[in-house]
């Protein structure tokens, strides 16, 4: 055989396959974070403890509206003031599959993932998908001021 009747196959980029689960990583990986993302109601600065381990202010009680909450990611924690004066809190992971919850209005904790919604008063299933009740966290209220327990 002669050097001349010697050939090679031109070299060749990713196969199909490989490019297509490569997007699909990158649309899921896109997907997820738009499940752990935020409508600007949370407060992902705090974690709601001090440096020496202690609480430290989560917020005012004039932070939280009536009817309403506001999120603590950082904290991973959602006031609420179900009645004028009344303070709850609650995780804000979201028991159907642990997206951060997103938004708090008119007496409902909403997921934004599948929209399970839960009450703002006792963190009860209103809607599903989720079954599970969102837990209850330990505040504490004193003047004006909310501490995570």
């Amino acid at each position: 055989m002669s050097s001349e009747s010697i050939r090679t196959a031109p070299a060749t980029g990713p196969g199909r396959r490989t490019v297509v689960a490569a997007v699909g990583a990158a649309g899921l990986t896109c997907a997820l974070t738009a499940c752990s993302s935020n409508d600007g109601t949370s407060d992902a600065a705090g974690s709601g403890k001090a440096a020496d381990g202690g609480s430290s202010v989560l917020a005012s009680t004039s932070d939280i509206p009536e009817g309403g909450g506001k999120i603590f990611g950082g904290a991973g924690v959602v006031v609420t003031q179900p009645t004028a004066g009344t303070f709850k809190a609650f995780s804000s992971t979201c028991t159907h599959q642990g997206c951060a919850v997103g938004s708090v209005a008119d007496g409902v904790i909403t997921c934004p993932c599948h929209n399970s919604q839960f009450s703002a008063a006792d963190g009860s299933v209103k809607r599903g998908p989720a079954t599970e009740p969102l837990p209850a966290k330990k505040i504490t209220v004193s003047g004006d001021s909310i501490k995570l327990a």
